[in-house]
Formats: structure tokens, sequence, C-alpha cells
């Protein structure tokens, strides 16, 4: 009797050390989610970005595999390279794009005449921000954020190809099909996760213990 109490209050103290480091992560993702929600106002009489930039040569992709495939076959088309799913998937039998810093990886292992750097948890303004110095030297940007497929909210990467922020207008090919134009607004409640209505909390979990990202962008250079 005395070996299963003792046993019982071993694994009564693990559920609590696990519950007690689970809500920390949250409360602390919590913390750097607002941190990172400020307000870009500034941005729409700075001069600097009074052009209207847009990248007209980017074929727009509906992914048949994976969001992250899809996103760099897109990427690949714009630069001249034959990458496409298919032979992504037959390489590898799977997908391997479903975090952040492994998507960052494959851009990089592809694509090694550019420097893609992963930029999560940016502010709403650097951000924005280097999404305009990007497409302003003429690149597309790859991103993640939360899109609906079906009505269901999904964690998703798309590509940024403009950007006229006089006009509160961004511009994405999203590989569920379409093209979207965007006001900032709703383009930063997506890369914030603000407009995930209802997360899961397995979802909530893996944005806490650093799984996914908010508000990342894969800034590609020269």
């Amino acid at each position: 009797m005395k070996e299963g109490k003792k046993i019982f209050l071993i694994l009564v103290g693990l559920v609590l050390a696990v519950m007690i480091t689970a809500i920390t992560a949250i409360t602390i993702e919590e913390r750097k989610t607002v941190n990172i929600l400020d307000d870009y106002s500034i941005l729409y009489t700075d001069e600097k970005y009074m052009e209207h930039l847009y990248i007209d040569n980017v074929e727009l992709i509906k992914q048949e595999i994976s969001c992250g495939y899809a996103v760099i076959e897109m990427f690949s088309n714009w630069a001249g390279g034959t990458i496409t799913e298919e032979s992504l998937y037959d390489e590898y039998g799977k997908v391997v794009t479903s975090t952040g810093k492994s998507f960052e990886k494959e851009m990089k292992k592809r694509f090694p005449e550019f420097k893609t750097t992963m930029y999560p948890y940016l502010s709403n303004t650097e951000m924005i921000d280097k999404i305009y110095n990007t497409l302003k030297s003429g690149i597309p940007v790859p991103f993640q954020w939360a899109a609906k497929y079906n009505d269901i909210w999904t964690l998703h990467y798309s590509l940024i190809t403009g950007i006229d922020i006089p006009n509160n207008r961004i511009t994405i090919l999203n590989p569920y099909g379409y093209e979207e134009n965007l006001t900032l607004k709703e383009f930063t409640d997506r890369t914030s996760f603000k407009a995930y209505e209802d997360m899961p909390i397995y979802l909530r979990l893996a944005f806490a213990f650093g799984i996914f990202e908010r508000n990342t962008i894969f800034a590609v250079e020269r």
C-alpha cells in the first residue's frame, strides 16, 4: 500500500509539474504576442513607403501536396528554377516543411544563390518594413500565417508579391488557389494568429514551446 501511494504521489507531482510548465510557457508566449502588436499607423504617411510595389512575374501554384512545397515551387518558377511540389515529395517521400525552421532550411538548400533568413515574432512595424524592403529589391516574400480552408482555420505558408501602404493593401499568392488583397490590419491579424478563432490547446502549446511562431517572414536577399 505504501509503495502504491508513493507511486501515486509521484505521478500527481509529475502531472502538476507538466501543467505548471505548460501554463508558464503559454503565459510567456502570450506576453511575446502582445509585444509584437504595435501601432504601425505612422507607416501610412512615411515618405519611405509611398511607392506601390508589385512583382508581376510570379505564377500562382495551387497546392496538391503541401503549402510549403507550393510556395517553394512558386519561388523557384520566379527564380528561373524547375523545382516542383512533386519533385520535393519524390525526393523525401514526405513533407519536410511543417515548421518555420524546417521551411527556412529547405529554402536555403534549394536556393543557395540567395540568403534566406527567418524572422519570427517581429513587431507589426518591423515585419511590414522588412516586407517592403524585400519587395523593393524585387524579391517576393514567403511567410506563415492563419488561413481558412473550407471554413477551417489552418497554419499556412503563402507568398507576398505586392504592397501598397498608402492605399492600405497587401497582395498575397495563396496556395489554396487564389490571389488575395488584404488590408494591413487583416494581414497582421492573421500573421499574429489573432484571427485564428478558438485555437485548440495543442496548437497553443505548439506556439508556447516554439514549434510555431507568430509574425514570421522569410526574407530573401541576393
